[in-house]
């Protein structure tokens, strides 16, 4: 027998990939270069105020923001979505108008309105419109603070955006699936949180972390308030002590690190109902694979042991 000729695996050459990837790492190293060892850039500033107590509490003032309007974004959002996704046409007509007026509204206006309130209102109360029946007054001046005025602005623009994130996310998910969960006589709750909400949530969280992204940097804004977050705090040391540029890259410093703690939460959390998915099959294709071949075991063995017993 003749030997077959060996063959020979020559990989794929890319010279183009190589010359980009040179490229690249020539402009990467000219800007870090550029940047370091420039003594404009006063790094010796930028670590004096980096670690700061006064920039540590606008950074957590920052967070707070952050958070807490990142959470109550998220309730009035999906409760927007909710009233989109009805078949009450006042309350899609509604919620339709609550997200066209806020997403045309920049946020720096919707700032500013709350926070002279007072002077369009001078008090708030609770009745019944078109009539004097009202239970309740209190002073708008004492009722919408710094910290109020800038959480309920933030919430108020960016619960528009997550409702149609949230709303695309469950317009994502096959009709079918909805049809299923219904098939299963699962009150609408049930289908919602158990069947349709962990499909949905793979189109929803990569945009959902894009907009907490967004508004991570969003709560700058405030600095119309006069509230010392972040970068308030960061305009007025540099307005002292003249000392711009090292103290806009502190902010933009603090910046970078919430930003990517959020790009690694959301890697994780998704990660997470990555596994969580693979182990709902897997667990779904052992139960199938034990209802078939268990009970035809059982069978054949139940018949070699009538069998055995019929010979004796």
């Amino acid at each position: 027998m003749s030997s077959q000729p060996s063959l020979k695996v020559i990989p794929a050459r890319h010279p183009w990939r190589i010359v980009g990837g040179i490229v690249v790492l020539f402009i990467a190293a000219t800007l870090v270069q550029s940047i370091a060892f420039n003594p404009r850039w006063e790094w010796g500033v930028f670590s004096e105020w980096f670690f700061n107590p006064v920039i540590i509490e606008g950074v957590e003032r920052t967070l707070l923001l952050m958070v807490t309007s990142a959470l109550l974004s998220i309730i009035v959002g999906g409760l927007l979505a909710s009233a989109r996704m009805s078949d009450s046409a006042l309350m899609v007509g509604l919620a339709w108008g609550y997200i066209w007026i806020f997403r045309s509204l920049p946020l720096l206006v919707v700032l500013i309105i709350l926070y002279n309130f007072s002077y369009l209102y001078d008090t708030v109360s609770l009745g019944i419109p078109f009539t004097s029946l009202s239970y309740g007054h209190f002073q708008t001046i004492n009722v919408l603070g710094q910290f109020s005025s800038a959480v309920i602005g933030l919430t108020l623009v960016q619960s528009a955006y997550t409702a149609e994130i949230i709303r695309g996310g469950f317009n994502s998910v096959d009709a079918g699936q909805y049809q299923a969960a219904a098939a299963l006589g699962l009150s609408s709750w049930r289908r919602t949180w158990r069947i349709i909400l962990p499909q949905a949530l793979r189109a929803i969280l990569p945009a959902g972390f894009n907009e907490i992204i967004s508004l991570a940097k969003g709560t700058s804004m405030v600095y119309v308030l006069a509230m010392p977050e972040l970068f308030y705090t960061v305009q007025m040391i540099y307005n002292r002590n003249q000392e711009v540029i090292p103290l806009l890259m502190v902010g933009a410093g603090w910046y970078l690190v919430i930003t990517t703690a959020l790009s690694l939460l959301q890697y994780a959390v998704e990660q997470a109902i990555t596994r969580s998915e693979r182990r709902v099959v897997e667990s779904a294709a052992l139960t199938r694979l034990v209802r078939r071949y268990l009970p035809l075991r059982f069978v054949t063995r139940q018949k070699a042991e009538a069998a055995h017993a019929h010979t004796r």
